[in-house]
């Protein structure tokens, strides 16, 4: 997803702020432990059995006897007899016509003809060079028959698809350098835990609520700190994104039931429904609608656990209230555009079921809570509510643990302008409105106090600190010439 996250600032942290950032780590450890170890727990339990003996699922690539699936590269293809007419030709009757790949097999030998199936044919999409499977019937074909003895099955994408790995990889490590490659390897970890803990446990029957939700815990612990680190901001970031994966989970569980979601609108659900009596579809689209979120929860909750602790860092004399009101400036701007980028992203991959459904004659409505439709419209409605309610949460959760750990020491105006404040060391209680002052905002005014030092004072100049200085309001910035 393409959102701005909090840049880090450029100059190392002081002491006072690795200490604070190791109060904070002290801090979320003791919360985070125990929540690790119990989604650690709750998986060696719910760990599956491996046993599929009462699955039966018929493999659409099973074969029989001395039917193989073979490869090779097409030399041409022509519109022509289809080879499977040529048993009818022979009873006199005319032959069909339908495209034929000439195709040259990878393990040798003469140029075979492959008839490709219409609905292939009119995408035009085979070419010479192409690498295609096929379904080789030579050795079963006895004397003729009627069908053809090489049928297009599908095309090997291994070659494109290594490419765009590779690229894809490259481009990561070439921009975030380390931590993307660490990135990487956690995305290669939750897969699988995908593979080998929350699919099989589908399989067999396990609690799909239990399953997605301890499941994607892992994962996100598993991710967040191998490619963020073990710090305070990925800690703050962690518990965030586990409130809103906890809000997501129950909204999931109670839509799934209210709307009455049982996927019967799927081929491939038809099929899971008759392979065994332990798969509950209902369960797996439930699963499906915790996972979902993920990526995009992880990304927003990052950026504003960053967003505080850099606001905080410039400014560790600023309130809670301004920390998290700053913050939520940033939250804002991700929920809007979050909010279509989920939209857009389960639109896109239920692209051929919108054109179909915008092709029946039904109302907008029907159309839209039917069951082609419902599924991705209550994922993308979930999603978007968890990760909206994560963001507020998350910056709070921020601003409670750098102001309960602190940068001793520190004034609460020193960042902002090096004034000793109120009583307390801080501005005055009635002055809600002080402004934090940017370093350039402070070394314009200090500039201009040494080069004209008899000149009349701005009162509102950022530089001027003591009896002189007048707080820096919205008001008065808005009333500066």
């Amino acid at each position: 997803m393409g959102h701005s996250h909090s840049p880090h600032s450029d100059e190392p942290p002081s002491p006072l702020a690795l200490a604070a950032r190791r109060r904070a780590n002290l801090l979320l450890t003791c919360i985070l432990v125990p929540l690790g170890l119990l989604a650690l727990v709750a998986m060696l339990l719910m760990w599956p059995t491996g046993d599929r003996s009462t699955v039966t699922v018929a493999d659409p690539y099973a074969t029989a006897d001395g039917v193989t699936f073979d490869t090779g590269t097409v030399q041409r293809v022509s519109e022509e007899d289809c080879p499977s007419s040529a048993a009818l030709v022979e009873a006199g009757g005319t032959a069909q016509q339908c495209l034929v790949a000439y195709t040259v097999p990878d393990a040798g030998g003469a140029t075979i003809q492959v008839e490709v199936p219409p609905e292939v044919a009119k995408g035009d999409a085979i070419e010479a060079g192409d690498s295609i499977r096929y379904l080789n019937l030579e050795a079963v074909m006895q004397g003729g028959g009627g069908a053809p003895p090489y049928v297009f099955v599908d095309f090997v994408r291994s070659v494109p698809m290594a490419a765009l790995t590779v690229l894809y990889a490259g481009v990561v490590v070439a921009v975030a350098r380390w931590r993307g490659l660490r990135a990487l390897v956690g995305l290669a970890g939750a897969y699988a835990v995908l593979a080998g803990f929350i699919l099989p446990g589908l399989v067999e029957g396990q609690p799909p609520l239990l399953l997605g939700l301890v499941g994607s815990s892992v994962i996100m612990f598993g991710v967040l700190y191998f490619a963020h680190g073990f710090t305070a901001r990925t800690s703050t970031a962690l518990l965030g994104t586990l409130f809103g994966l906890s809000i997501t989970a129950c909204l999931a569980a109670w839509a799934t039931d209210a709307a009455h979601l049982v996927g019967v609108d799927d081929e491939n659900a038809y099929t899971l429904i008759n392979s065994s009596e332990s798969i509950s579809v209902s369960g797996i689209i439930l699963c499906g609608l915790i996972i979902s979120g993920l990526g995009v929860l992880n990304d927003v909750t990052i950026t504003q656990s960053s967003a505080v602790w850099e606001m905080y860092e410039l400014a560790p004399g600023a309130s809670a209230k301004r920390l998290f009101s700053g913050a939520m400036r940033v939250g804002r701007d991700h929920i809007a555009s979050t909010v279509y980028t989920i939209a857009f992203a389960y639109a896109g991959a239920a692209l051929p079921v919108l054109i179909l459904v915008s092709l029946y004659d039904r109302p907008f409505l029907d159309s839209l809570t039917g069951g082609e439709l419902a599924e991705e419209v209550i994922r993308t409605l979930v999603g978007s509510i968890g990760l909206v309610l994560a963001i507020p949460v998350t910056t709070a959760i921020a601003v409670l643990v750098v102001k309960a750990v602190g940068i001793k020491g520190v004034p609460r105006t020193a960042a902002v302008d090096g004034s000793d404040g109120g009583p307390d060391g801080g501005p005055d209680a009635s002055d809600n409105e002080t402004e934090l002052v940017s370093v350039s905002g402070r070394a314009t005014g200090q500039q201009q106090a040494e080069t004209a030092p008899d000149a009349p004072r701005d009162p509102h100049a950022p530089g001027i600190t003591g009896a002189q200085e007048a707080p820096v309001t919205r008001r008065s910035l808005r009333n500066r010439p």
